[in-house]
């Protein structure tokens, strides 16, 4: 069974920092690619960040060079630092794994809000 935890939301002031982490267990880690969407209050769900099994990052608009994801293939773990923050970046922040010729998993999410 495939499991994503988040953790590292919370409260934030604009203008801050917060990381987040994905714990993945499992086998699916090494050939996933592992990444963060996101969904504010009555809006779609978005993509924010992914990161291949090779280490190439791609990034939405909205965030990119303010945030940064990595992932430590040796603990299974994917991260999203994200620095600048804006009220506009509040939602709740799902982590997702698309594995390479098979299935999609997402998180239970984790709660982001930046206060202005």
């Amino acid at each position: 069974q495939v499991q994503l935890v988040e953790s590292g939301g919370g409260l934030a002031q604009a203008g801050g920092s917060l990381q987040l982490s994905c714990a993945a267990s499992g086998t699916i880690f090494s050939r996933s690619i592992m990444g963060w969407s996101r969904q504010a209050p009555g809006k779609q769900r978005e993509f924010v960040a992914h990161i291949t099994t090779s280490g190439s990052r791609n990034y939405a608009d909205s965030v990119k060079d303010r945030f940064t994801i990595s992932r430590d293939n040796a603990k299974n773990t994917v991260y999203l630092q994200m620095d600048s923050l804006k009220p506009e970046d509040t939602a709740v922040y799902f982590c997702t794994a698309v594995l390479i010729g098979g299935a999609n998993y997402r998180g239970q999410g984790t709660q982001v809000t930046v206060s202005s």
